[in-house]
């Protein structure tokens, strides 16, 4: 099963053009669905919806709703069509019909379709941004895997535990993956003497002269030191060196926002059960610490540095040579490495206070609360990410969730893009197992508007030295509750 590297990159790249503004440093990207709003209670949008097809004979129909995430791009409709008839044709119960619409239009559509009591019976390619988008508009679907038997065990149940949702159920089950770890410029490790970071979970980093250390954000503050180079060739740990001429830094956390850097830390969430507005502890510790390695260690792209010729003049900065220890996620190298002229590997995340988090950005099918007819919604459901799974993944471009799928991907990944390079997928699989629940990208009240709050931390941590991390937080509590009530909106100055 092949991905396709043109589907991918039209997916992520249209990530990076709707992500909330911000500096070079925190661009937004990740999520294949990002929505206009997350207020699934406002007012139906004026969209025309398309018109709801009549049943044929005397089957089951069940409409399937795309393009909250991929899948509304003209060039791969066909072959969701080809899907869709290959169901059809393979048994005479059940009807299925596409229903496709513009990603730039599809949030508004599909809250018209609730507010209208015309929802349809199955949405997705669809990721957590915007399933969240339409809070309790989802089946849980539990009972029916219950009912059905459903054998999970080709999953990783760490995997099947973050579609679990308090208070709604099992809003989905795996589909298309793309798990956040360490990518690794195998030149800049061996120019500076240093031993590569480890190849698996649990294993230690190997220092040059034999001890060994926890694979830990001490020990990648450590190592981006070493790896953070001055145009004289000075290191970050050398007293020469010099922080207005660096040539090559060690460590940066790439195309994500606020609470995707935080999730380093740790899972967390900006709202609690009652709809307060809070922030976790390691959210601070985060922030604080990405501010050392900024202005105090130097290593980690501050000011200007972001989209400076440092980095070829753009924000893809791994993919300059220039950055030795970058996190990402597996669309990265699906979409954006291609021009590196250096070898590279991949590794594990690194822990914070004991606790290893890798996160996620993930595409699943859901079925609506709305449907008339359940079953035959989980039918279709198996059928997308059963049967019909290798060929979706090739539209789409993501690794397939299913264990069972997962070398062939890889090898055909390396065949047609990474040859003769050897790199360490095992790490990539093992890093489903350490993914955010809560994850960095769930539902927040007036998402947009919180969104866009939040990213104001990050946006000045990264040009103000003397940044106040704890008074920006504190302010921050206040901001988000009076947006979540819909009676203020942000101070944070950017």
């Amino acid at each position: 099963m092949r991905a396709n590297k043109w589907t991918v990159l039209v997916v992520v790249f249209g990530l990076l053009l709707a992500a909330c503004g911000g500096d070079s440093t925190t661009t937004t990207a990740g999520s294949t669905d990002e929505p206009t709003s997350t207020t699934a209670a406002a007012a139906p949008d004026t969209t025309d919806a398309p018109d709801t097809p009549e049943p044929s004979g005397d089957r089951v129909q069940i409409r399937w709703f795309v393009g909250l995430g991929a899948g509304s791009d003209v060039d791969v409709i066909p072959a969701q069509e080809a899907v869709a008839e290959a169901f059809n044709a393979s048994q005479d119960e059940i009807e299925l019909v596409l229903e496709i619409v513009d990603n730039d239009q599809a949030f508004g559509v599909l809250n018209t379709q609730l507010a209208a009591g015309d929802a349809p019976d199955i949405v997705g390619p669809v990721g957590i941004r915007g399933r969240d988008g339409f809070p309790g508009a989802w089946l849980d679907l539990q009972p029916l895997v219950d009912a059905n038997g459903v054998d999970l065990s080709d999953f990783d149940p760490e995997l099947v535990k973050f579609y679990e949702v308090e208070g709604e159920g099992l809003l989905g089950l795996p589909f298309g993956v793309f798990p956040q770890f360490i990518f690794y410029n195998l030149d800049l490790f061996d120019e500076a003497g240093l031993n590569y970071p480890p190849s698996a979970y649990g294993e230690p980093y190997v220092w040059a002269d034999g001890t060994e250390a926890d694979w830990d954000i001490e020990t990648v503050r450590e190592l981006a030191k070493l790896l953070t180079v001055d145009a004289n060739g000075n290191d970050a740990t050398s007293s020469d060196f010099d922080p207005n001429a660096i040539q090559q830094f060690g460590f940066g956390n790439q195309w994500t926002d606020m609470r995707g850097m935080a999730a380093l830390f740790g899972p967390g969430t900006l709202v609690d059960d009652d709809g307060n507005a809070v922030v976790p502890d390691s959210y601070r510790e985060a922030m604080k610490w990405y501010q050392e390695l900024a202005w105090t260690d130097h290593t980690y792209p501050f000011a200007d540095y972001g989209a400076s010729e440092v980095f070829g003049g753009t924000d893809n900065w791994f993919n300059s040579g220039n950055l030795a220890i970058d996190a990402v996620h597996l669309w990265y190298a699906t979409c954006c490495i291609g021009d590196l002229q250096s070898p590279w590997n991949a590794a594990p995340m690194p822990s914070a206070n004991g606790q290893t988090t890798a996160k996620l950005h993930a595409d699943t099918f859901a079925i609506t609360k709305a449907t008339e007819h359940p079953e035959e919604a989980f039918t279709v459901l198996q059928y997308l990410i059963g049967d019909a799974a290798n060929e979706l993944l090739k539209i789409y471009g993501g690794m397939p969730a299913r264990l069972s799928l997962q070398d062939t991907f890889f090898d055909e990944l390396d065949a047609d893009q990474f040859a003769g390079q050897d790199i360490n997928w095992d790490v990539v699989t093992a890093s489903l197992g350490y993914n955010d629940n809560p994850n960095h990208e769930a539902g927040l009240p007036n998402s947009q508007e919180a969104q866009d709050c939040y990213n104001r931390i990050t946006n000045k941590l990264f040009v103000d030295e003397s940044f106040d991390v704890d008074a920006a937080f504190d302010q921050l509590v206040i901001d988000l509750q009076a947006i979540y009530d819909g009676t203020g909106a942000c101070t944070l100055d950017e």
